[in-house]
C-alpha cells in the first residue's frame, strides 16, 4: 500500500484462479480474523512442501540433525559403559565420529554421482555383500558379538556384512523391477516374484545364519514394500505375507531366547530370571526423564542398569536425560524424513529412482519404528539400531550411504536441478566471492594495429 512504507507479501494464488489469500504475518491481513490467518498459514504452508526443492532440504536437515543429536547421545551414554571395560571415557564416541565423517564422505560421493552410476552398482554391491556374508558363516573367519555370528574382524576394525545387504537389496531389486517395468512383464505374477523373491530369500537366509532376526525383518519390509509399489494383486500380496509370518512364527518359536523376547512386551514389573531385565529398565529411563530430563550426562541407567545404553537402546538414554521434549524432537525428524523419501519416490519419472526411494524409506522407517519399539516395550527386542542415531560403524556407513542416493534422488526430480543452480548462482558467498576475486577475461585482447603506412 502506498505511502505506509511496508511492503506487503502475497502467499501464491489457490489453485482454479481463486483469490490470492496474504501472509499471517501482513498488516493488512489481522483485519481478516483468527480463521483467515489460519488458512493463509495452511496455504503457505502447502506451498511450501509442494515446492521441488523441499524433500532435499528435509532430508539434509532432518538427518543432519540426527547426527548431531545422536553424536552428543553417544557421547554422553557410553562413557560409563568404556570406563567399565577399561577403556577411555571417549573410546565409543570416537569410534562413532570416525564412523560419521567416513558415513559423511559416502553420503556426498552418492549424492552427488548420476542416477546410473547406482544401476550400474547394483549387481556389484550384491555380489561383496553374498561374498562377506559367506566368510561370515565359515569357522574361524566370522566372529560371534552377544551371541550372533554377524562380523568379520580385519584388526583395527570390524564391519557387519548383512548391513550392507539392505544397500545390495536396495538397489539390486529396483534396478530389476525398472527393467522389467521397461519390458512391460510385471503384469505378470512370475515376473513379480522371480527373481526378486529367491533373491531376497538367498540374503535372508545368509542373514539368518548369523542368527540377525531383526536384520531380516527390515528385508523382509522391504520387499513387502516393493511388491506393494509394483502393483502386486491382492491375492498374492496377501499370499507372500502370510508365508512371511508363518516363517517368523516358526523361527521365534524354535529359539528360546526370542520366544523370552517376546514374553517381555508390555512388561511393567520384575520377573525372577531377569529375562526382561534391559526392557523394565528402558521404562525405568523414560520414567526417570519427565517431560524435560534429568540433563545432559545425569543420567542415572546408565551406570550399568540399562545394557545397550549407547547402541540399541539410546533412545531411552535419550528419554532420561531430554524427557519427553527430546524423544518427541528425535520421533519428528524421522517423520520428517519418511515424508521427504516417500515425496521423492512419488514425485520421480523414472522407475529405478521411483523404486530405490521407496525401498530406501521403507528401510530406515521400518528400522527406527522396531528400535522404537523395542525400547518403549511395544515390540520384542530385535538388537537393531536406531539409523543415523545409535553406536554403531557398519550401520552408520550403510545408512549414510542410503541417505546420500535419496539426496541424488532428490536432486533428480523435475525442478529441483534448476532451482538448486539458480539458488547457487544466487547464493551470498559466491556472490561475495566475485566482488573479491578478479574476473577472468572473457575475451582475447585486441591485437595491435598494425603502423600505418606513410603517403
Amino acid at each position: 500500500m502506498a505511502g505506509q512504507g511496508k511492503t506487503e507479501t502475497a502467499a501464491p494464488p489457490k489453485e482454479g484462479g481463486g483469490p490470492a489469500l496474504i501472509s499471517a504475518t501482513s498488516t493488512v491481513f489481522k483485519t481478516e480474523g483468527a480463521m483467515g490467518r489460519l488458512r493463509a498459514l495452511r496455504e503457505r504452508l502447502h506451498w511450501t512442501l509442494s515446492r521441488p526443492l523441499t524433500p532435499y532440504y528435509l532430508l539434509l536437515g532432518s538427518a543432519s540433525l540426527l547426527l548431531v543429536l545422536g553424536l552428543v547421545m553417544v557421547f554422553s551414554s557410553s562413557n560409563i559403559t568404556a570406563i567399565h571395560q577399561g577403556l577411555p571415557g571417549l573410546y565409543y564416541f570416537r569410534k562413532q565420529l570416525v564412523a560419521v565423517l567416513l558415513g559423511a564422505a559416502l553420503l556426498v560421493a552418492a549424492a552427488r554421482v548420476p542416477v546410473a552410476v547406482h544401476r550400474v552398482l547394483a549387481y556389484p554391491v550384491l555380489l561383496g555383500s553374498i561374498g562377506a556374508m559367506v566368510l561370515v558363516a565359515i569357522p574361524g573367519i566370522g566372529m560371534k558379538v552377544n551371541g550372533n555370528r554377524n562380523w568379520l574382524n580385519f584388526g583395527f576394525f570390524q564391519v557387519q556384512p548383512s548391513e550392507f545387504a539392505k544397500l545390495a537389496l536396495l538397489l539390486w531389486a529396483a534396478d530389476l523391477l525398472a527393467r522389467k517395468q521397461k519390458a512391460g512383464t510385471l503384469t505378470q505374477w512370475k515376473h513379480l516374484l522371480v527373481p526378486l523373491v529367491p533373491g531376497a530369500l538367498v540374503l535372508l537366509m545368509l542373514i539368518m545364519l548369523g542368527g540377525d532376526m531383526g536384520t531380516s525383518m527390515i528385508l523382509v519390509a522391504m520387499v513387502f514394500a516393493l511388491l506393494w509399489m509394483v502393483g502386486a494383486p491382492l491375492r498374492l500380496f496377501v499370499a507372500t505375507l502370510g508365508i512371511a509370518v508363518v516363517a517368523c512364527t516358526a523361527l521365534i518359536i524354535t529359539v528360546p531366547h526370542r520366544l523370552d523376547r517376546l514374553a517381555c512386551i508390555g512388561t511393567t514389573k520384575p520377573v525372577p530370571n531377569h529375562d526382561c531385565f534391559q526392557a523394565l529398565h528402558g521404562l525405568y529411563a523414560f520414567g526417570l526423564g519427565g517431560t524435560f530430563g534429568t540433563g545432559l550426562g545425569a543420567g542415572y541407567e546408565k551406570w550399568g542398569q540399562l545394557p545397550e545404553a549407547h547402541t540399541d537402546f539410546i533412545f531411552a538414554a535419550t528419554g532420561e536425560e531430554l524427557g519427553l521434549v527430546g524423544t518427541l524432537s528425535v520421533i519428528g525428524l524421522f517423520a520428517a524424513l519418511g515424508y521427504a523419501g516417500i515425496r521423492v519416490a512419488i514425485g520421480t519419472k523414472d522407475p529405478f529412482v521411483r523404486y530405490a526411494a521407496g525401498a530406501a524409506t521403507t528401510w530406515i522407517m521400518a528400522q527406527a519404528m522396531i528400535n522404537l519399539g523395542s525400547a518403549l516395550g511395544l515390540l520384542p527386542i530385535a538388537g537393531v539400531p536406531l539409523p543415523l542415531f545409535s553406536y554403531g560403524g557398519s550401520a552408520m556407513l550403510s545408512a549414510m550411504t542410503a541417505l546420500g542416493m535419496l539426496l541424488c534422488f532428490a536432486r533428480s526430480i523435475p525442478g529441483a536441478k534448476a532451482a538448486l543452480a539458480a539458488r547457487s548462482s544466487k547464493s551470498r558467498f559466491r556472490t561475495g566471492l566475485r566482488r573479491v576475486l578478479p574476473r577472468r577475461r572473457t575475451t582475447a585482447r585486441p591485437t595491435a594495429r598494425a603502423p600505418r603506412r606513410e603517403r
